[in-house]
């Protein structure tokens, strides 16, 4: 899942990125409006959390203009203005989502994740093919009953290979859904992560290399 947190208390905003990365998901950062506005332009983010109020361009105005692009991306206003028209006004401009300040963390985590889901088409929350078991919730993996040991990365590449659902998966598709801004675009990461899988996910193979394509499971 790609994620883009929009808060501009820095510290908070990185505490936010943090966490979220613990739950394999790819996370960016940004602490105003308009260096929002410029990262949803060039990535397709799955969630924004986004502070509504916000120095410069307001969190409203961030909103707004998502919802009119008719982005897929699905908006989570994460806010101190907690009031019921608050949260009727927030839910009015487009936003598919609203967390009140102070809030209990493992709540906006489950919050993020239930939106992610909305996102794409639906899938259920645990995958399986090829006798491999993906727990999204509980980040747990298994194949044919045997427990995976899997790095977070390693859990979100193999998240994406079994939600194309037997499609080929680009190198690029990869680093987009998996992997934060800030990862070079022509790194080896994608390479060394699926040959780690091939190795814990064992016999017989189950991720296929397609020349000049990427991966497919």
């Amino acid at each position: 899942m790609r994620v883009l947190v929009v808060e501009d208390e820095r510290d908070l905003a990185d505490l936010v990125a943090v966490g979220l990365r613990r739950h394999a998901m790819a996370v960016d950062v940004a602490y105003d409006g308009a260096a929002a506005t410029e990262r949803l332009a060039v990535h397709d983010y799955d969630v924004l959390v986004l502070d509504r109020d916000l120095p410069g361009m307001h969190g409203d105005l961030v909103c707004r203009e998502l919802v009119a692009r008719g982005s897929r991306t699905r908006i989570l206003m994460m806010t101190a203005a907690a009031s019921v028209p608050d949260r009727v006004a927030g839910l009015g401009m487009g936003a598919d989502d609203y967390l009140p300040k102070p809030f209990d963390y493992a709540e906006l985590v489950a919050r993020v994740q239930a939106l992610g889901r909305r996102s794409r088409s639906a899938v259920p929350p645990v995958l399986t093919r090829h006798g491999i078991v993906l727990d999204t919730h509980r980040l747990q993996a298994s194949r044919d009953g045997r427990h995976l040991h899997l790095s977070l990365k390693e859990f979100a590449v193999l998240e994406v290979l079994m939600r194309a659902d037997g499609a080929v998966v680009s190198s690029e598709r990869l680093l987009e859904e998996a992997w934060d801004e800030h990862t070079d675009p022509f790194t080896t990461v994608v390479r060394v992560v699926i040959s780690r899988l091939r190795t814990k996910l064992g016999d017989p193979p189950c991720i296929q290399t397609v020349s000049g394509a990427g991966y497919l499971l």
